[in-house]
């Protein structure tokens, strides 16, 4: 029940976090919003280390710089699939991949469910797709390069997870700290490679800085409840966030919710029942 909590909280908080990130991206180049994201999440990491305790051994460095290259391809790769494409059809899908590959592999590494994980669980990755879903034009179509991407994308979040749940138990947040540092070096060596591309609008500080640290105690809650719950229940409640970003749309920016995203509002609460059954 602890982790389920603890899955919820991070659902929420990548959800706020995208949220912010969103708005800050919209008053200047993307690179430009995660170059003041990604510090503030490495400081906010680096602050919980004392309290938290980090052990960086063999096994937390590689895991979490393995986790580290896979955000910063997560980020690249969603970006562009959503610069070129519809996102109501695109976003369901990175979504969906990025729940279903954690989910397999925590079934293949011997994790079992009650009868109310297994009703849940597809509930739970249908609900993925429904509150994801804008309610855009439903005659968008996507370019196979464009669903191409958005695969990957989904693959390089949920490799992301992984790699975080194989890092030892008792590694602390060591992990934490070794990803974020590793995206984050990648961020800023790509933003200053395509520096003359990002344009001359300033960052929104407070925005980009509020949806690292949001980012930041995502990645903690999800790393506690894959700790103390099972990875395949753990990952497919993550990949709730869009719930967040569409509750936090409906109320700071006014944006209708559509029917669909209501009927995956409700699917969710009923599959996180069913899921703290199991």
């Amino acid at each position: 029940m602890i982790a389920l909590l603890l899955a919820m909280g991070s659902s929420l908080a990548y959800g706020c976090a995208d949220f912010l990130g969103g708005l800050g991206a919209r008053k200047a180049h993307v690179l430009r919003t995660v170059m003041i994201a990604a510090p503030a999440s490495l400081a906010v990491e680096l602050l919980l280390w004392p309290l938290l305790g980090a052990s960086f051994s063999a096994g937390a460095l590689a895991w979490g710089a393995a986790s580290g290259v896979a955000s910063a391809a997560a980020f690249a790769l969603l970006y562009r699939t959503l610069a070129i494409g519809p996102m109501n059809v695109l976003s369901p899908i990175t979504a969906l991949v990025s729940a279903v590959l954690p989910v397999g592999v925590g079934l293949l590494q011997g994790e079992h469910l009650s009868a109310a994980g297994l009703a849940g669980l597809p509930l739970a990755l249908v609900a993925v797709v429904l509150v994801s879903a804008g309610h855009g034009a439903g005659s968008a179509r996507a370019s196979r390069t464009a669903l191409l991407l958005a695969f990957g994308a989904g693959a390089a979040i949920a490799l992301q997870l992984v790699f975080l749940h194989q890092a030892p138990a008792e590694s602390g947040v060591a992990p934490l700290i070794v990803g974020r540092a590793v995206s984050s070096a990648l961020t800023l060596a790509a933003a200053g490679l395509l520096r003359r591309r990002l344009g001359p609008e300033r960052p929104a500080y407070v925005l980009s800085a509020s949806a690292g640290v949001l980012d930041s105690l995502a990645n903690l809650l999800f790393l506690l409840a894959a700790r103390g719950g099972d990875l395949a229940v753990v990952a497919v409640i993550v990949a709730l966030y869009p719930a967040g970003t569409v509750l936090l749309a409906r109320g700071v920016l006014a944006e209708r919710i559509g029917h669909g995203q209501l009927l995956g509002l409700g699917t969710a609460a009923l599959a996180v029942t069913l899921l703290a059954l199991t």
